[in-house]
Formats: C-alpha cells, sequence, structure tokens
C-alpha cells in the first residue's frame, strides 16, 4: 500500500481548522475529494519540506513537495482526487472566472485587513503568531511572514512602490465589497456553487471567507458586510459543520484523517530542543554577520597572566 500523502500546514484556531486562507483551501479541497492525507498542523514554517504553509509532500522524484494552493490541487487530481469531476465545460470555466476574481479583488483585502491595517495587525494578527510560533522563533517570524505579505500584496496589485494608505485601504476594501456581493448573488439559494456537491470553486471562496467570518478583527469593516450576506454566511458555516466539525467526538468525515504531532512524542523534546538551537545559532550568526554582535579575540601576550592563569575576554553585544 503506498504511503499517504502528508499535507504541512498552520494549525486552526476561532473555530477554523487553520488559521490561513492558502492552507485552508488545500484543507477543503482535500476533503472535498475525499484524499486521505496526513495531516500535520504546526506553528513552525520551518518543519515542512518546502519552509512554507502549505506544503504536500509526495512520493514522486519530479513533484517531491509542493506549496502554491493551485499545484497542489492539481496533483490531487492527478492522483484521482477530483472535486471538479462532474462539472460541464461552462461549469469549469465559471470556476477559472471566479478563481481569478478572488485573487484579484478580495485576497488583497484581506491581506491588507490581516496583515497592514495597524490595530488588527498589532491587537490580532502578529499576537497570535507570537503566541503560537515556539520561541525564540515566535521574535522573527511574524516580523518576516508580514514583510512577505505586504511583498504578496504588491505583487497581487502589480505595484512594486505601493505603500499602506487612506486610499489604498479605500480601494481594497471597495473591490472586496463588491465581489463578495457578486459571490453572494452566483451562491443564491444554492448550498454549494454548482449544486448539493462542493468542487474547487467551493473551496477557494471557503478559503478566503472563512477567517473574515470567525477571526474577530477591531477594525471588522469587511466582517461587516459579510455578515450581512446572509447565505454567504451560512454557506461558511455549514462548511465547517459538515466537513470541519468542532472537537467533541465527532469521527472525521469521509477519508481525510488528521494525525496529531503527539503520536511523535518520544522525539518531541529533541525536536523542540534542535529547533531551538539551530535557530539561536541562525540569529546569533546574522548578528555577527550584520555587525550587530561584535567577538573580540585576545592578545596571546595579555592572555598569561600569573602562574599559568588565562585571563578571559569577552563577547560585547550592541542591542539597538
Amino acid at each position: 500500500m503506498a504511503a499517504p500523502l502528508e499535507l504541512y500546514c498552520w494549525k486552526g484556531d476561532w473555530g477554523l481548522p487553520s488559521v490561513d486562507t492558502d492552507c485552508l483551501t488545500v484543507l477543503a479541497y482535500a476533503k472535498f475529494a475525499g484524499a486521505p492525507l496526513k495531516v500535520h498542523k504546526i506553528t513552525n514554517p520551518w518543519r515542512s519540506p518546502t519552509g512554507t504553509l502549505p506544503a504536500l509532500k509526495t512520493t514522486e522524484e519530479s513533484t517531491r513537495s509542493l506549496s502554491k494552493p493551485s499545484n497542489i490541487i492539481i496533483h490531487l487530481r492527478k492522483q484521482k482526487y477530483n472535486a471538479d469531476y462532474d462539472l460541464s465545460a461552462k461549469e469549469g470555466a465559471d470556476t477559472l472566472a471566479f478563481v481569478s476574481l478572488l485573487e484579484e479583488k478580495l485576497l488583497p483585502a484581506l491581506i491588507y485587513t490581516q496583515w497592514v491595517d495597524s490595530k488588527n495587525y498589532v491587537d490580532v494578527t502578529r499576537r497570535w503568531y507570537a503566541e503560537n510560533i515556539p520561541f525564540p522563533l515566535n521574535f522573527l517570524l511574524p516580523n518576516r511572514i508580514h514583510n512577505q505579505q505586504l511583498e504578496r500584496l504588491r505583487l497581487v496589485r502589480g505595484d512594486p512602490t505601493l505603500e499602506p494608505g487612506e486610499q489604498l485601504e479605500k480601494e481594497l476594501y471597495h473591490d472586496a465589497l463588491e465581489c463578495m456581493t457578486l459571490l453572494s448573488q452566483r451562491l443564491g439559494s444554492h448550498k454549494f456553487f454548482f449544486g448539493d456537491s462542493p468542487s474547487s470553486l467551493d473551496a477557494y471562496v471557503f478559503g478566503h471567507l472563512a477567517p473574515l467570518l470567525k477571526v474577530k478583527l477591531p477594525n471588522g469593516k469587511l466582517q461587516q458586510h459579510l455578515n450581512s450576506l446572509d447565505n454567504l454566511r451560512h454557506y461558511c458555516t455549514n462548511i465547517l459543520i459538515l466537513y470541519f466539525p468542532s472537537e467533541g467526538g465527532e469521527p472525521p468525515i469521509r477519508k481525510v484523517s488528521v494525525h496529531s504531532d503527539s503520536s511523535d512524542e518520544p522525539h518531541k523534546r529533541r525536536k523542540q530542543i534542535l529547533s531551538v538551537l539551530f535557530a539561536m545559532g541562525s540569529m546569533l550568526g546574522y548578528a555577527i554577520l550584520m555587525g550587530i554582535v561584535s567577538i573580540q579575540h585576545i592578545r596571546p601576550q595579555a592572555a598569561l597572566v600569573g602562574h599559568g592563569h588565562i585571563e578571559e575576554g569577552g563577547e560585547e553585544e550592541e542591542e539597538e
């Protein structure tokens, strides 16, 4: 029997299976398609095969590991786990159009409201990652992810010089509200976008809307609009209930099983210690390279004092 595919993703909170949009998209698609994944929910992206999350570890040499949701979904389709199998040509075309709409109109606003809006970022986003990422990486990774998300926003907007501001926020939120309204109109009274069975479009829509619905943000302009669209709000809630039941002893749905890292308890502490030592070594090396920390060398003639005793020098640290 072939080894199961392994998915590494950010862990969940606020009633979500993951706090990350891309991870939610992949998890939802796997549930919809019945893909037998072994899921590792972690808070240290350096533990994934790609150093990023989500990441799919495969047994094929040509695709040893994949990170982008679209590439992961394509790979699952090639493995015969296709949630779009019954879609018509027109429905397939509609899927591509709406996914492009999500990435162009809604995703930039989501990045902005979670990672750029100062109130939301400081009070919720950075706080969550700092509290959940293991020490000492929690001092380094939140700001690094913040910078990566800002670059991603610039890439999506096609403006490498883009800077946060009131005008940018106004434009992003206008596009996002318009996008959510269009999604609400397209969904109508249906259970899913193409009938009674979920497809890849449902995975993408759920991945983008679920965090907006569940994470309580101080500045919640987008949340207020989503809550006003009853069908989209119920749509996200129903997917959570059907495919991601809360921890209450309910069995997992279909073939997807989530394996907790607690099964590796004998090796867990050793991994944590090695992770901490590696991180501290990396940070110290970076500090020395950048001149933040300097090491003074002891002169041989000054080192010998008295009868064979060595006078020790020390490291000087300069804190910015």
